[in-house]
C-alpha cells in the first residue's frame, strides 16, 4: 500500500492560472523522494495539499487508504517548515517536541517516551531544557524535525531543509536523513519527500527524484536518471549532476 497517493488532483489560487490540473503520483514505503523544479513549480502547494492545509478542487489525496480531509489533523504525515522559527513556539525544546504527541491524546508516559526517542534520534537530548530562540539555525532545524518524529508519521515532508544552514549543520542533516530511522519503525515502512533547490543535497539523501514545472511532472525516476540528464536539467534551469 502506498504511503501517499495523489489521484487526478487539480488546484489553483484565485485569479491565477491553475497550479495543478491533473496531478497523479504515489509515494511507496522506502521512497526518499527529492522534489525539484523552478520557483513557482508548485512544490510548496503540493506539500500543503498533502497535509490538508489546502483543499483540492478536483481529484483525491490519500494517506495509505485514508482520505486526507482538509482542516483535520493527520498524524500519518508531518511537515517540517522551511523556516524553523515558524514551527517552534513553546518555552523549551522538550515542550515543542511534546506538542504533537500531546495533541494526539497520548498518555503522559507515552509522550515522555516519544520525546526521549525523538531527541535521541536527532542528537539534541542535551538541548531539551533550552528555549528554542537561543539555538543556532541548525539546532532549530533538528528540533523542528524531532517534533515531527515524535508523532511517528508514515511520511515526512521537508521544505527546503538545507536552506540557510552552515556547512557543518548541513552535513549533520545529510547524515541524519541518510541513516535515520523513525522510532520503533524500520525505514522500509517509512518515506519522505524533500523539496529543495540544493541538488547536491538531494543527490546525497534521495533514492528517487521528481521534477515539477508549471504544475506538471516532467520527470520521475532514480537520481542518476533525472539529475544526470544534462539536456533535461539545462532546459529547466538547473545544473546537471555528475555520477
Amino acid at each position: 500500500m502506498s504511503l501517499l497517493t495523489f489521484q487526478n488532483v487539480g488546484f489553483g489560487y484565485a485569479n491565477r492560472p491553475p497550479t495543478f490540473a491533473d496531478l497523479s503520483f504515489q509515494i511507496q514505503p522506502g521512497d526518499r523522494l527529492g522534489l525539484i523544479g523552478p520557483n513557482g513549480a508548485g512544490k510548496t502547494t503540493l506539500f500543503l495539499l498533502a497535509c490538508g492545509v489546502l483543499t483540492p478542487q478536483q481529484g483525491t489525496i490519500a494517506l495509505g487508504n485514508v482520505p486526507v480531509i482538509p482542516g483535520n489533523f493527520h498524524p500519518e504525515i508531518g511537515l517540517v517548515f522551511q523556516n524553523a522559527d515558524d514551527q517552534l513556539f513553546c518555552p523549551t525544546v522538550a515542550d515543542d517536541v511534546a506538542f504533537g504527541p500531546t495533541e494526539m491524546g497520548l498518555s503522559q508516559e507515552q509522550i515522555y517516551h516519544r520525546v526521549d526517542q525523538a531527541l535521541d534520534a536527532t542528537g539534541i537530548t542535551h538541548l531539551a531544557d533550552l528555549p528554542p530562540h537561543q539555538l543556532s539555525g541548525g539546532q532549530k532545524r533538528m528540533v523542528a524535525i524531532a517534533g515531527i518524529l515524535a508523532c511517528q508519521p508514515n511520511i515526512t515532508l521537508y521544505d527546503e531543509p538545507s536552506a540557510n544552514l552552515d556547512a557543518l549543520a548541513r552535513n549533520r542533516l545529510i547524515q541524519f536523513l541518510q541513516h535515520s530511522t523513525q522510532p520503533q519503525v524500520s525505514t522500509a515502512e517509512k518515506g519522505f519527500i524533500v523539496s529543495s533547490h540544493d541538488l547536491h543535497f538531494v543527490r546525497a539523501v534521495c533514492n528517487r527524484v521528481m521534477l515539477l514545472s508549471a504544475g506538471q511532472i516532467i520527470a520521475d525516476g532514480d537520481p542518476k536518471t533525472v539529475l544526470g540528464n544534462h539536456n533535461l536539467m539545462k532546459t529547466y534551469g538547473m545544473a546537471p549532476q555528475t555520477f
